[in-house]
């Protein structure tokens, strides 16, 4: 069984229905590791001072914005998470649309939602509601802050 990548709640108005959401496709790309040449030692990748040379702890790390000419922004993870957006439980259906009204572009990837047991009566009564099989909500909602 398909295991959920996020749970929370679908919004329609005054209606909330608990739902999981799953990922509709699967990876079927092969994944390879890399070996040395005659042996089974698997290769590994280290994270290096380029200037020095030497190895640098995961912790001593920070992340970089290039401005070009060789002038970096350093950002600290703390700094990165204040301004982050905060994560949502819930996704906001705001109007429905037809499917043809939306462009193909945003479509990266397909999900599907599920609902959990005790909303299956409310989720039902929702999709009822009078709106057409052509369809889609469009909803607001963070899933994935990266």
């Amino acid at each position: 069984m398909a295991r959920a990548i996020w749970s929370g709640a679908i919004n329609f108005g005054l209606v909330t229905v608990p739902v999981e959401l799953y990922s509709a496709t699967e990876d079927h790309t092969v994944h390879f590791r890399q070996f040395e040449r005659g042996t089974s030692d698997r290769i590994r990748y280290r994270r290096v001072n380029e200037r020095t040379g030497k190895e640098v702890d995961f912790d001593d790390i920070v992340k970089g914005y290039d401005l070009g000419d060789g002038e970096y922004v350093l950002v600290e993870q703390d700094e990165l998470d204040e301004i982050a957006p905060g994560r949502s439980r819930s996704i906001d259906i705001e109007a429905f649309v037809e499917l043809d009204d939306i462009d193909p572009v945003y479509f990266q990837k397909s999900y599907w939602l599920g609902t959990v047991e005790r909303g299956v009566r409310a989720c039902v009564r929702a999709a009822g509601a009078g709106h057409g099989a052509h369809e889609q909500g469009r909803d607001r909602a963070l899933r994935h802050a990266r």
